[in-house]
């Protein structure tokens, strides 16, 4: 065999990369655990010793900190740790009022309202929408008349044509959503979220959150949709700070003598700090200094009486730096001191109390930064100076007209930003005076939601109202600030337009179901190609052992959220390689049938299926690469496991089996692919699939009729709440509950509207779906409806473990995106079945039998719905389940393909035709029977261990699969493959 030696290079590599990624979930694990063992169950000692922990380098071989291999190890997905995941939807309505001066012209009005309802259908670009309805209401009328104006125009002239026009507020929009994003991310960074997950949703207005871990779903809310306002202040330098803190520590010594703040047992915690020096604030315009103050303590008795003796500075530092003459001097500038993170709180704290508070002038209030220093869990502490009665900012964002991100004259990253006319006047009085003494430039702080985003000294008085901010930012740095600083000029709303809420009891439930379902399927398979395969069966399980290690460490290295369909997803794909080693299997035994020797019968073998294996592969990663580019959530979940995995398992299951053969034959092993009982397996097969074919056409074509005649008599298919829009609360009770009761109580409190209420996996547990208020754009709605949803449980003892919350909106989207990923799919599968085999009706053929495949799966779905004693709605994870069993039956056609093909090739003809054709097709499916039979029950087999431990969370999801499997075996076999015998007849008699 050649390239062993790359082979073995690129499999090692691979191991060291997967080992190193999961190397940071073990360390992390390891001081997690010392975290509980030393709280011994107190929730607020464990956290006290992880945040003590977060700049401790735990990884010491690499240097990594506690905080660093946290942000690098396996991430979970909501189902599987609990959480949130919520939409945001950035108002474009309002943002297109809002540049038109919130016009009153009810032509323009209407169109924005025409644009909304066109969206809410399906449309795509609002501002293309809004475009189109204000010609058709006001034909004739410029837009520019409406939009120009002297702030923008250097963006519009007032003759720009309506092209143009559409062009500025294409532009108006992208940057509203980029700076609401900043914003957004902010502020769930302020939260506190570990590994939150922030995607803008390509070509929409949305912006997808996820936050493990929360379950504050009101704070949340209130965080996300308060309206963002920017402000500038001027700031006190340290200096004119220091003795006022010193009074406060005092103060504070003296009122707390009694009850000094000490930490609890902290015998065996870790130091609450390590010594940070040499950190600077990135874009301060203040060099020098180092963090003095943070330094580690060597026992508790001197931090508890630090904690007495200054209880302010035992938390705060003052910011200083090393003077000429050896000693410590105030840092020049506008922070006034540092804090660890954990102690922000306490800092806080003390500045409420009543005798603290007195003693700060209402000329001054405290402000944090918005994110710790680089590298650090340290903030700064600024003093803002209030110079008007009223207590408002110097200048508020509508002063500023526009922002950029540019480079300075020596190609550093800088902002500059413009302000509006009245903007100009103020800020030239506010710069004059920052800039007055050359000795002693003062700051001016740029302020959003309370928090200080840069503090730039000013260098001199700017008079047009032209500025640029510089300092050591970097490229990110400067697209941030420029977001920010336009955060204020346009308001253009942010609503939630969907959420899903895990609570912890079912995500710790979700993990135990997935990991049961996961260990038992992957044992299944062991066993299976062991006792099936023998020793060349141990070679496939060695293989799929790497394949499973690398598919994780991939993931881990990616970055990929792991979630309980991406775990469906892994145990899938590694179902699917056993697909590929049994592959080369039986073209191995069939070369051993033929007299050849073991090392000629492996080559030939692997020669020969690798066409097969190819075919397969790409056809299924096409279907992966459809569902991640059309789905979301925990369709894109799996279908990155699913793309990974086929990649992965290509490697191991060909590259890395056939050097495990070569290495067993040069070392003269017994290499067996069978034993007594599967020797004669699938021996001498002759069903007439094509001769019966119409029998088959008759049998699907019956089912079909019967799923369309449910259909009607249903009223149509299950739609999920992702489909259909509406809310769905997940209901745990203590007792057995009647769904027929629970209608009843709940139908008054939810406006007379009659919710969906259905049992979900056990009697206890309920999923009421309602649509009440769902069109409601109220921030207050949510918590109308969940207290409404209170109000009809009253009197009974329950637990809401989940809830889900999609807008019409985002339902017609999900149902756009559900039609073309299957559309789309069966294009690409069309094209890529001719361009491989060169005749239009093979590709015809498969396409026909994808069809029938998901016609197949609907029906079943119809005729079952409400026997099973579990849900079968159509939802997202169910065009993830049709898309894959579209990939079941093409991998399984083109094997049989390209055994026509093969057979075609050898008799040197490109195509047979009569009774020929009909022998060729019946000789390709029985050749390939065994192929498909084993790999059909290896995979319904592990579907089947994942529908039975597997959770409730995915039984539809996996159900899908299971009768998609049946189905998909009995198309490739009776359907697909035989109706390339019709096509061709049809084809021939044209001729």
């Amino acid at each position: 065999m050649q390239g062993k030696g790359f082979i073995k290079f690129i499999a090692i590599v691979l191991a060291i990369v997967c080992a190193y990624a999961l190397s940071f979930t073990l360390v992390a694990s390891s001081v997690e655990k010392d975290a509980k063992n030393y709280a011994k169950g107190d929730v607020a000692k464990e956290k006290a010793y992880l945040d003590s922990m977060s700049t401790e380098k735990v990884y010491p071989l690499l240097g990594f900190t506690y905080q660093d291999v946290k942000s690098k190890e396996i991430n979970l997905g909501l189902d599987l740790k609990g959480g949130m995941n919520v939409t945001m939807e950035i108002s474009l309505a309002e943002l297109v009022k809002s540049l038109a001066d919130n016009t009153t012209d009810a032509n323009f009005n209407q169109a924005l309202k025409n644009a909304q309802t066109q969206l809410n259908a399906g449309g795509k670009d609002y501002i293309k929408l809004f475009v189109n309805e204000f010609e058709k209401l006001s034909p004739g009328v410029k837009l520019a008349d409406y939009f120009s104006n002297q702030d923008n125009a250097s963006q519009l002239k007032p003759n720009a044509s309506n092209a143009e026009v559409q062009s500025f507020l294409s532009k108006e929009a992208e940057s509203a959503i980029d700076r609401s994003f900043t914003i957004l991310r902010s502020r769930i960074d302020g939260f506190g979220v570990v590994s939150p997950n922030m995607q803008k949703q390509p070509g929409t207005n949305r912006i997808l959150i996820e936050m493990p871990g929360i379950q504050d779903k009101e704070r949340v809310y209130k965080l996300l949709q308060g309206s963002a306002e920017l402000q500038f202040w001027q700031v006190y330098q340290v200096q004119e700070v220091v003795s006022l803190l010193e009074n406060i520590n005092k103060t504070l010594a003296s009122t707390l003598k009694e009850t000094a703040p000490v930490a609890n047992d902290t015998t065996a915690a870790p130091a609450t700090g390590s010594k940070l020096a040499g950190l600077e604030k990135a874009g301060d315009t203040a060099k020098g200094g180092k963090l003095a103050g943070l330094a580690k303590k060597d026992s508790t008795a001197a931090k508890a009486e630090l904690a007495k003796s200054n209880p302010l500075f035992s938390v705060l530092s003052i910011p200083t730096y090393q003077a000429e003459n050896g000693q410590p001097s105030l840092r020049p500038g506008p922070i006034v001191g540092w804090v660890l993170q954990k102690d922000t709180a306490k800092v806080n704290s003390y500045f409420r109390l009543p005798e603290v508070a007195s003693s700060i002038p209402s000329s001054m209030k405290f402000m944090w930064s918005v994110k710790p220093m680089e590298g650090s869990k340290v903030f700064e502490l600024y003093a803002i100076k209030v110079t008007s009665a009223d207590g408002k900012p110097d200048l508020g964002g509508e002063a500023v007209s526009d922002s950029r991100n540019d480079f300075d004259q020596k190609g550093k990253p800088e902002v500059t930003m413009y302000m509006t006319s009245e903007g100009a006047a103020k800020w030239k009085k506010i710069t004059a005076e920052a800039s007055a003494d050359a000795q002693n430039k003062k700051s001016i702080a740029i302020v959003l939601d309370n928090q200080v985003y840069s503090a730039p000294t000013v260098q001199n008085e700017i008079p047009n109202g032209v500025s640029s901010i510089s300092g050591n930012f970097t490229q990110e740095d400067t697209k941030d600030l420029s977001n920010i600083l336009k955060a204020g000029k346009l308001p253009a709303p942010a609503r939630i337009a969907g959420s899903f809420i895990v609570g912890p009891t079912l995500g710790a439930q979700a993990i135990h179901d997935g990991l049961i379902s996961f260990v038992i399927a992957f044992i299944v398979i062991l066993i299976f190609m062991a006792l099936y395969y023998h020793r060349a069966g141990w070679v496939a399980n060695f293989a799929l052992l790497i394949n499973l290690f690398f598919i994780i460490g991939i993931l881990v290295s990616l970055g990929a959220v792991l979630t309980l369909p991406g775990i469906a997803g892994i145990v899938l794909t590694i179902g699917l390689s056993v697909d590929a080693n049994i592959l080369i299997f039986e073209r191995v035994r069939e070369e051993l049938a033929l007299g050849k020797n073991i090392p000629t019968a492996i080559k030939e073998g692997f020669k020969h299926a690798m066409p097969s294996i190819l075919d397969a592969n790409i056809t299924v990663f096409i279907l992966g690469a459809i569902l991640y580019a059309f789905g979301s959530g925990p369709v894109q979940g799996f279908a990155t496991t699913l793309c990974i995995g086929i990649l992965s398992s290509l490697f191991a299951a060909v590259a890395i089996s056939r050097v495990v053969f070569e290495a067993m034959l040069d070392r003269k092993m017994e290499i067996t692919f069978d034993n007594n009982f599967t020797r004669n397996a699938f021996k001498n097969l002759a069903f007439n699939f094509v001769g019966r074919r119409k029998i088959y056409y008759i049998i699907s074509t019956i089912i079909i009729v019967a799923g369309i005649g449910m259909y009607f008599k249903n009223g149509g298919l299950n739609l999920g709440v992702d489909f259909k829009g509406g809310r769905t609360y997940l209901v745990h009770f203590d007792k057995t509950v009647n769904t027929e009761d629970l209608k009843s109580t709940l139908s008054p409190v939810f406006g007379n509207e009659t919710p969906e209420v259905k049992t979900a996996g056990e009697d206890s547990q309920v999923k009421i779906t309602t649509t009440f208020h769902i069109e409601d754009q109220d921030p207050k709605t949510d918590k109308v409806v969940e207290d409404a949803l209170n109000k009809g449980l009253a009197g009974s003892k329950y637990e809401i473990v989940s809830s889900q919350k999609v807008t019409p909106i985002i339902a017609s989207d999900i149902v756009n995106g559900a039609f073309y990923a299957v559309l789309i799919s069966c294009v690409f599968m069309f094209i890529y079945i001719v361009v491989r085999f060169k005749k239009w009706q093979y590709g015809l053929g498969a396409v026909l039998a994808l069809a029938h495949d998901v016609l197949m799966v609907l029906s079943f779905y119809t005729i079952l719905d409400g026997v099973l004693p579990f849900s079968l709605e159509i939802g997202q994870d169910f065009i993830a389940a049709i898309l894959t069993v579209m990939g079941y039956t093409m991998t399984e056609t083109v094997v049989v393909f390209d055994r026509i093909r093969e057979r075609l090739k050898e008799a040197g003809k490109e195509d047979l035709h009569g009774e020929e054709r009909n022998q060729l097709i019946n000789f390709a499916l029985n050749s390939t029977l065994s192929r498909t039979i084993l790999t059909s029950l290896t995979v319904f087999f592990v579907l089947l261990v994942i529908f039975i431990f597997g959770g409730d969370s995915i039984r539809g999801f996996i159900f899908a699969l299971l009768i998609g499997r049946v189905i998909g075996t009995y198309s490739s076999l009776c359907i697909s493959t035989p109706i390339v015998i019709d096509l061709g007849s049809s084809a021939e008699k044209r001729k």
